[in-house]
């Protein structure tokens, strides 16, 4: 990792284009600090920890802190990741707009066009929300139409404004700019939570308890980023056969052998996510409506609470932790089938001249990916929950409270090696460029 980035480093155009990166970060984390006029910040951060208590760590994960302190940047990049789950599922239920997802360059832009007008609308609907639900708490100074519609254009331009910063990370930057705008969010609250677990298992401990306790969560941390990076990493390569070029009586080239390699963990830290997010989604609404159900819905959303995940005093809550697992294989196999597809492949490969050796080209190529990759993806997807399970775990058993967890920790791992993986085709290219030009 060091090496690479000390490479890029030498390169101009990459030393530039981490400058800016690095330049948008910055205004970022000004803008999750930036208070709203007329909203007291301390009081409210002190409604939502009594009211929300652990039920919102991811979601002030996910927005650096800036959601508790209720800042410019309060919604950050939740309505963007939510918009994106919702047009993902839609395009199973609405044929066109899968066949525009699908439809090269031109449909992706269209996709990402409506994207950012559903983003537009759940930004407005999310802070709209907000501003009604606190006025009428006594949180806002003169609660007045005016000010509820200065803090919704606030908290809307804020959102969107966060969009746009990813999206020129994305084009001027080092590339996956929302990716990277919640890896800095995330890793932001990491310090704090480290001495908030330095503080309740380390200090004024015994020496045996601090061993004890310090080799537990160096385990759980540096566990969780080796499997994370074990499973990037991992890709079943699939042997192709390139056949011979013929021109007239003449034949160019033997036959030439290569490899397609389809990673374990297609879908990358986006199953996760999208768990996570819309497990997250109604608990959050309840609070801040101030729902207090009873009976079976108040069942339901402690279970989706992952605060009450495998706890001693109450296994029965885990369900959640088992619907949240089962999200996270759906996902996973859902984010795959969009974004691979076995039929575009064997097509490509057969134009080409290529096979797989002892399968015909055509269906049964295609057939012979799709069995593949069903068995791939299980096993990237079981991998992704191992992986989440392990933190949730210990934070149940011995209750420690953090914002980041397991998905936390799977998003910064893999969002880091995205990143470097893309700083390295980056420069891969511009040495192929340097070498055409001279």
């Amino acid at each position: 990792m060091f090496e690479t980035l000390r490479n890029a480093l030498k390169v101009k155009d990459i030393r530039n284009r981490l400058r800016f990166t690095l330049f948008i970060i910055v205004i970022t984390r000004l803008g999750c600090q930036l208070p709203i006029p007329g909203i007291d910040s301390a009081q409210i951060s002190k409604y939502l920890d009594s009211l929300l208590g652990d039920s919102f760590n991811l979601l002030n994960s996910f927005t650096g802190g800036s959601f508790e302190s209720m800042s410019l940047f309060a919604l950050n990049v939740t309505p963007y990741i939510t918009s994106s789950i919702i047009i993902q599922l839609l395009t199973i239920a609405i044929p066109a707009l899968e066949e525009m997802y699908r439809d090269g360059e031109d449909g992706r832009k269209k996709v990402e066009k409506l994207t950012r007008l559903l983003t537009l609308g759940l930004s407005l609907l999310e802070s709209a929300g907000l501003a009604i639900g606190f006025g009428r708490q006594g949180l806002i100074t003169n609660y007045n139409a005016l000010t509820v519609i200065e803090m919704i254009v606030c908290l809307t331009a804020g959102a969107i404004f966060v969009m746009w910063l990813g999206e020129q990370i994305t084009d001027k930057g080092i590339g996956n700019g929302i990716s990277i705008i919640l890896l800095v969010n995330i890793v932001s609250r990491m310090p704090g939570d480290l001495y908030n677990l330095a503080q309740k298992f380390i200090f004024g401990q015994q020496i045996g308890t601090i061993v004890i306790a310090t080799a537990i969560i160096l385990f759980v941390i540096i566990g969780t980023i080796l499997l994370t990076i074990l499973l990037n990493d991992a890709e079943r390569r699939v042997p192709v056969q390139y056949s011979r070029k013929i021109q007239g009586r003449q034949q160019f080239g033997g036959a030439q052998a290569s490899t397609l390699p389809i990673k374990v963990n297609t879908a990358s830290v986006i199953p996760v996510i999208f768990a996570s997010s819309l497990l997250q989604f109604p608990l959050v609404i309840k609070n801040l409506i101030g729902a207090n159900p009873g009976g079976a819905a108040g069942f339901f959303f402690n279970a989706i609470n992952q605060s009450n995940w495998c706890n001693p005093d109450n296994w029965s809550y885990s369900i959640g932790l088992v619907v949240y697992l089962v999200l996270v294989v759906m996902f996973a196999y859902f984010y795959t089938s969009i974004t691979f597809n076995p039929i575009e492949i064997a097509n490509n490969m057969k134009k080409q001249g290529g096979f797989i050796p002892g399968i015909r080209p055509g269906k049964p190529t295609t057939d012979y990916l799709s069995s593949i990759l069903g068995y791939i993806i299980f096993i990237g997807a079981v991998g992704l929950c191992i992986i989440a399970v392990i933190p949730i775990f210990f934070n149940g058993v011995f209750g420690a409270n953090v914002s980041f967890g397991g998905t936390s920790i799977i998003i910064v791992a893999g969002v880091i090696l995205e990143t470097l993986k893309q700083i390295e085709s980056q420069m891969l290219v511009r040495h192929y460029s340097g070498f055409l030009t001279e």
